[in-house]
């Protein structure tokens, strides 16, 4: 069985990322959780011990993607990604949330999975470090942005980049606020 969240729903820019983990039967990294209610020191400590105990899986959906297909949709797709990723298939998926899309197995939705299954929480925790990642190397190729620090989420410093440096491949151009600033740029003589 494996436990399926993802990162980056909501930020105006970067990808949506989704995880698929499987935990060994022994051994389980101690002090997993909803990736929300641990430190990055702590998340990316734990992400090192779940790489090396357990099978992992990695899905992307980029931000073109996420603009063509809508957002829920890419995450669905980042989500069957990841589980294609894993090194092997997996009979039966607890997945994070409202939804269980068509993954490539059985699957069940859990809400606030992250905080009730072990391998849905081990799941985000691989998700949020990689999309962290992303975006932390995101902001040395667009310096004004402040990519690692709000990691593409709407913050008022991303707002205020937006307006004074304009959008970057990175961001979501279905999204209000960059399909605002993509607006003045129309406007502009």
């Amino acid at each position: 069985m494996c436990g399926i969240d993802e990162a980056g729903r909501g930020p105006w820019a970067g990808p949506v990322v989704a995880s698929a983990v499987i935990l060994p039967t022994s051994g389980v990294p101690e002090g997993l959780n909803d990736s929300k209610k641990l430190t990055a020191q702590r998340r990316n400590d734990l992400a090192g011990h779940i790489r090396a105990s357990s099978l992992v899986g990695v899905g992307i959906a980029d931000p073109q993607e996420i603009d063509e297909l809508n957002i829920r949709q890419a995450t669905f797709l980042a989500m069957a990604r990841a589980v294609a990723d894993l090194p092997s298939p997996p009979s039966f998926a607890l997945i994070d949330g409202r939804d269980a899309p068509d993954v490539g197995c059985p699957a069940q939705a859990v809400i606030k999975g992250d905080g009730r299954s072990l391998s849905v929480a081990a799941a985000s925790i691989i998700a949020k470090t990689y999309r962290d990642a992303i975006m932390v190397a995101a902001d040395a190729e667009y310096p004004g942005y402040g990519f690692a620090r709000h990691k593409g989420y709407g913050t008022a410093a991303h707002q205020t980049a937006l307006n004074k440096l304009g959008i970057t491949p990175l961001h979501r151009k279905s999204f209000a606020p960059v399909r605002a600033r993509m607006a003045l740029d129309v406007e502009s003589p």
